[in-house]
């Protein structure tokens, strides 16, 4: 994962695939599941409010940075983060194509693994501890709204597994809002 943030922006797209392979087979070695597959309408419907609430948020967040620039941030700020997937040479299926495989990994292994393990002990408190540990790698890049976006988007996804008891809610609510925040209507 680190080394996602060291490859060159052109390598972006195939890093990102060896990244999330890599995820998902180390959750798949420790054992995380995704229980079963039949579709269950609870974790969905938490899945797709969880995603509506984060993309609202992120929304108003943008204004807010455009009307503010705290701390002297802009949205282009935000446009470097939307140019690694959403960039010229990636055609529009690649990017479904890296976000759809992008969230499977991340949900496989963060919530998966570290937060299904962490639960057991910190319940809930798990969330925030594994948004925590994401967003810290996220600091690499150096990029203020990406490690904000990082801790909160993970704290949701969090919390949306917590709730809808297994990897079909967070799987969800990932990859509808990757969708809609870099492919649909990006902020920037």
């Amino acid at each position: 994962m680190v080394l996602l943030f060291e490859v060159p922006s052109g390598y972006f797209a195939a890093a990102t695939f060896m990244a999330t392979s890599c995820m998902m087979a180390a959750a798949f070695a420790l054992g995380a599941g995704w229980g079963n597959a039949k579709p269950r309408l609870r974790p969905i419907l938490i899945g797709l409010a969880s995603a509506g609430a984060l993309y609202l948020i992120f929304f108003l967040g943008a204004a807010f940075i455009d009307a503010y620039h705290p701390f002297g941030i802009t949205s282009a700020s935000e446009s470097s983060v939307y140019s690694l997937i959403t960039g010229p040479s990636n055609p529009v299926l690649l990017q479904v194509l890296v976000l759809l495989f992008d969230s499977a990994g991340f949900e496989s292994f963060f919530r998966g693994v570290l937060q299904n393990r962490l639960q057991s002990r910190f319940g809930i408190a798990a969330a925030p501890l594994v948004a925590a540990l994401d967003a810290c790698i996220h600091i690499l890049t150096l990029n203020p709204v990406w490690i904000g976006g990082t801790f909160l988007t993970d704290l949701f996804w969090g919390v949306t597994y917590y709730y809808g008891k297994g990897l079909q809610g967070s799987f969800v609510s990932h990859i509808v809002w990757d969708l809609a925040i870099f492919v649909v209507h990006p902020f920037s």
